[in-house]
């Protein structure tokens, strides 16, 4: 069935008590029917419960509508700064705008740089762009003047336009800026045209100030003077009546700063990147906080999406007594569509299980509306799997990219955001992350312990003191990305005597940032090395919001193999590998975990045909792995595909019987009698539910679970 009605709940995570919003688009109107479900297991293709939701009874006097009405609800991407009217911006007639800008693409269609006033009965905007082939154009009530030669792309130039309102003369200049290219000052010169219009005389432009929306590029210093001019630089020296925009100030944050007289603060929407390198960047510092002024230009994309900002169609208080899980809100259509828009129901203050699933969500918000699998990637090959959800991505290109992804304009896409339809994150409809991880759901649902569901987003607001609620905490099978606070919570809790289950692969891989005056946006730089859809640009390796220095946690003096014992080794994604135990597992200290196993070879079997696969961590002394760490088992027999990771190579190479190519399941104890217990594989938990849970990898997982929860200290 097409997919045409999608939604998303904010906050995605919210405790009892507390309200969560669902947020509809429909292609075309509709009454439809409202449900509240517990997602059980949102894996059809799962080898154990498939499919498996539970209808959440609604309260009595209420709780949320048995049908809405749905609407469509446009999403309106590209990035843009918006300079709000004020006495001074209302009262402008003549007029001069200079402007720094790097044009990043063209050929798609007009773009904006900067727009002075809008169109109304009592005057004209002037507004400054580039049209479709590159060229800048200024234009005032329709009178449009065009320069001849269009700005090349991905270098500097300064950009000037004037407007006389009592001759009605309009004149426009473009400057190429000096590069480190003696032959590029061969091929670019400036160029000026002017235009007398007796229809402009008396016309004035006053209103607010847009930069951008659409425009693919960066944009630098613009100033606007009082007065047409011919010389920018001398009347701002003279200090003239003007406005003078510092991008290099609020670095982190969503706001524009003037410099000038009026303080003509403004703010940005959707994101657009900044600690970017701008024109006055030299290359003698790599961290935007040690010269800002280098770092005095935004990156604007016509792609950026990071607030869809639709109208709420439910808010929900979620009733005190329900417990915490994975729900979702589903819709459906009169003619049977099913929409579901999942949250999480946190712990009830103050009464904690003893047991946590910590969903990653940060790599949920990292792949949100991926295409790699329809599409493929350099690491990642095209499974050509269409579901409705991904035809959706394809032909509603507007929901946004991932962070695996690029711009239309080549640049890396290094945010991304939970406040948009986020269509992976539907029950079923891919294959890993958030699909995978209701696995783990099922799991612990059929091991009848109580457990509490807690998110990375949760895990990076509240650090340390959320995990410290828990005497055992488990992960999702791909916990990938990860911020500071995130990483020095983990390890408070394990330095505390915390029990800490790693069961997935390639986790605690990439540093992240979340804003803090946007909560709902992620950051992400890929400095130097690892496996990364792109590169981030020369001097730009440290984040916005927070300044951190990006990359692998690897390369930052953070291991994996520091904390959980293993550390990203390999991937490939074809068929997964069984383990061998090691004769440590059968007369260690660690033998208890292995208890009515009876079989050397384990998980010879899964949903991918193994538990050791796609991404797989080993143990490893020299990056960290505890030496008294017992190596229970190591995979073997993994195919030609299975590949070592790209940052333990100087040179490219492709090595026979690579020893290194595998995971292990390790354990050790922590202080405080506090353990730890890492399965280094993506894989495991698409061999839990085998034969109903009765196989040997759930064997070992029930064994730690319930073995951690018991307070003998190890």
């Amino acid at each position: 069935m097409t997919k045409t009605i999608v939604g998303y709940c904010d906050p995605f995570s919210v405790p009892p008590g507390q309200q969560v919003e669902l947020k509809v688009s429909a292609a075309e109107p509709a009454s439809c029917l409202l449900d509240v479900v517990r997602i059980i297991c949102g894996d059809p293709s799962s080898k154990g419960p498939g499919f498996t939701e539970e209808l959440v009874p609604r309260p009595d006097g209420g709780g949320w509508p048995s049908s809405i009405a749905v609407r469509h609800q446009p999403l309106h991407p590209g990035s843009y700064g918006e300079v709000p009217a004020a006495a001074w911006l209302e009262d402008l007639r003549s007029c001069t705008v200079a402007v720094l800008v790097q044009p990043t693409r063209a050929g798609a269609g007009e773009q904006l740089l900067v727009r002075i006033g809008t169109a109304g009965p009592a005057g004209a905007s002037l507004t400054l762009g580039l049209d479709e082939d590159g060229h800048v154009v200024l234009d005032v009530a329709g009178e449009r003047l065009r320069l001849d030669r269009p700005l090349t792309v991905r270098r500097w130039w300064r950009v000037i336009a004037s407007y006389d309102a009592t001759f009605g003369q309009l004149r426009l200049r473009q400057v190429p800026l000096p590069t480190r290219s003696p032959a590029d000052r061969l091929l670019l010169a400036e160029a000026r045209a002017e235009l007398a219009a007796d229809e402009l005389i008396g016309l004035k432009v006053g209103g607010g100030v847009r930069f951008a929306g659409p425009f693919d590029g960066r944009l630098e210093d613009p100033v606007l003077v009082e007065g047409a001019t011919d010389d920018v630089d001398a009347a701002l020296a003279a200090g003239d009546a003007h406005a003078r925009w510092d991008f290099s100030l609020g670095i982190g944050t969503s706001t524009i700063h003037d410099r000038g007289p009026h303080q003509l603060h403004g703010r940005l929407f959707q994101t657009p990147m900044r600690a970017v390198t701008g024109s006055r960047w030299d290359g003698t510092t790599q961290r935007w906080s040690d010269a800002p002024g280098q770092y005095a230009a935004i990156h604007f994309h016509r792609d950026d999406l990071t607030d869809a900002g639709w109208r709420t169609d439910v808010a929900l208080t979620v009733p005190e007594d329900l417990p915490s899980g994975v729900y979702a809100f589903r819709v459906t259509s009169p003619d049977g569509e099913i929409e579901r828009s999942p949250f999480v129901v946190g712990p009830k203050p103050g009464a904690p299980a003893r047991l946590a699933l910590l969903l990653p969500t940060a790599t949920y918000w990292a792949y949100a509306n991926h295409r790699m699998t329809i599409d493929g990637a350099e690491f990642f090959p095209s499974r050509n799997r269409l579901r409705p959800e991904f035809d959706y991505i394809r032909s509603h290109p507007e929901v946004g990219l991932s962070m695996y992804e690029y711009h239309a304009d080549g640049s890396g896409v290094m945010v991304s955001s939970r406040r948009r339809p986020v269509l992976n994150l539907k029950p079923g409809a891919d294959g890993w992350a958030f699909t995978a991880d209701t696995n783990l759901l099922a799991y612990l649902t059929h091991l009848g312990e109580p457990f509490d569901v807690i998110t990375d987003d949760d895990l990076h607001r509240d650090g340390a003191a959320l995990l410290a609620r828990y005497q055992v905490v488990l992960t999702g099978s791909h916990p990938e990305y990860w911020s500071t606070r995130m990483l020095d919570g983990l390890e408070q809790y394990l330095g505390d005597g915390g029990r800490f289950l790693y069961l997935g692969g390639n986790g605690f891989y990439w540093r992240v940032a979340w804003s803090e005056e946007e909560p709902w946006v992620m950051e992400v730089r890929r400095a130097e090395d690892g496996t990364r859809g792109w590169i981030a640009e020369p001097g730009e390796y440290y984040h916005e919001h927070g300044g951190e220095y990006g990359g692998l946690w690897r390369r930052l003096g953070r291991a994996p193999n520091l904390l959980v014992g293993v550390g990203f080794a390999a991937q490939g994604f074809d068929r997964a590998a069984p383990y061998r135990r090691t004769p440590e597992s059968f007369e260690g200290r660690a033998a208890w975990i292995f208890d009515g196993v009876d079989e050397e070879v384990i998980g010879d079997f899964g949903v991918g045909g193994g538990a050791s696969g796609q991404e797989i961590d080993r143990y490893d002394p020299r990056l960290g792995s505890p030496p008294h760490a017992a190596v229970l088992a190591t995979s073997f027999g993994h195919s030609a595909e299975m590949l070592r990771t790209k940052e333990e190579f100087l040179a490219t190479a492709i090595l026979a019987n690579d020893t290194n190519i595998r995971s292990d399941l390790v354990f050790f104890e922590v202080p405080n009698g506090g353990a730890v217990f890492s399965v280094g594989s993506i894989a495991w938990y698409g061999a839990l539910a085998h034969r109903g849970y009765d196989n040997n990898v759930a064997r070992i997982t029930t064994n730690v679970i319930r073995r951690f929860l018991d307070p003998t200290p190890f």
